[in-house]
């Protein structure tokens, strides 16, 4: 048994026996022999293709009277802050400057050692790290908003201009007085039923939305640094608060139109060709010969499938809504059992 909406069995079961975790959230399946149903990534014996059945949704599975494993707990959204991490998160967002020792860590009942396999899990660095990047994306904005070097220093926590110099040197790869002539991308990660996604905003809007295994992902955030002039770091913004908001209602079927202020540092032909993209009504798809003929260059097909491949904001820019002139799913940059379920979710939600 197999919702319409999950890519083919066999992939789905291939993924489970390789406990691929780049299909977390996508799909769960449930054992017919233990009545209990799991995530993707579930460190249990896999069960024999016979016993398996896939669910798109937990609730599916309950629905169906299977229970939760207690191993890879399928209930957490993974990625998701814990509950018992969001007091210390919140406490950095207020305070971007602060400075915590483990001390001070585990003077808020938090064990730091837990703290940091958190943040080496789902950011690839430590929790100390992070705050460092923080306190130099909050630096590196005041320094181009004209403040001194000295003053944005210590206002954000650094003991020494030798120490501040240095981390900043080291985060972003120009020194803090060459800060008035570069931008800054902040970067983030967001979580979605498909898997997690990075996000990049500058301060005039989001340029980079992909999914985290996406293999040109490094390619695109170095034609991005290039062609913005640009470093990127992780941190806030408040573009991705919209961005979270927007793009949760989109995946609930709720939102169908985006607004949110788009960077988009390209050819003019890639972006006549973006801009298209988003003229595509939600629900509905093209070929990339009819993509080509709305653009006024009816022979330039094979180069508007390169400029599909070349969009760096998934789902706002809507490359997934182009399909083969056969009706195939081709061409899609997050795999295509990512463009099968978005068409699907578009067409249900539009009727």
């Amino acid at each position: 048994m197999i919702r319409s909406s999950l890519p083919d069995p066999d992939i789905l079961y291939s993924a489970l026996i390789s406990k691929d975790s780049s299909f977390e959230g996508l799909f769960y399946f449930a054992v017919k022999t233990t009545g209990i149903f799991c995530r993707p990534t579930c460190r249990a014996k896999s069960p024999k293709r016979q016993n398996v059945i896939f669910y798109q949704s937990t609730k599916e599975a309950l629905n169906d009277g299977y229970r939760p494993c207690k191993l890879c707990q399928p209930m957490r959204n993974v990625g998701a802050t814990p509950d018992w991490l969001k007091p210390l998160l919140d406490e950095v967002q207020t305070n971007p400057g602060l400075r915590l020792s483990d001390t001070e860590i585990r003077n808020r009942s938090i064990d730091p050692a837990r703290v940091r396999r958190w943040f080496k899990k789902y950011h690839g660095m430590t929790f100390q790290a992070y705050l460092r990047l923080m306190r130099i994306s909050r630096a590196f904005g005041q320094i181009r908003h004209r403040k001194p070097v000295t003053e944005a220093a210590f206002e954000t926590g650094f003991d020494s201009l030798s120490g501040f110099g240095s981390a900043f040197k080291s985060a972003t790869g120009f020194s803090p007085s060459e800060s008035s002539k570069k931008q800054m991308v902040y970067i983030t990660r967001i979580q979605t039923p498909l898997g997690p996604m990075i996000a990049g905003a500058t301060d005039e809007g989001i340029c980079l939305l992909e999914f985290t295994d996406r293999r040109m992902l490094e390619t695109q955030i170095d034609r991005l640094r290039k062609r913005l002039k640009a470093e990127f770091v992780p941190g806030s913004h408040p573009h991705f608060n919209e961005l979270d908001r927007q793009i949760s209602e989109y995946f609930k079927g709720e939102l169908k139109e985006f607004d949110l202020p788009l960077v988009l540092p390209a050819t003019d032909f890639q972006k006549r060709v973006w801009e298209e993209l988003r003229r595509i009504p939600y629900g509905a798809s093209r070929s990339y010969q009819e993509q080509a003929t709305a653009i006024g260059n009816p022979k330039a097909v094979r180069a508007v499938a390169t400029a599909n491949g070349d969009n760096r904001i998934a789902i706002l820019i809507p490359c997934h809504r182009v399909i083969g002139k056969d009706g195939t799913l081709v061409g899609y940059g997050g795999g295509i059992w990512r463009k099968k379920y978005l068409l699907e979710l578009e067409r249900r939600s539009s009727g």
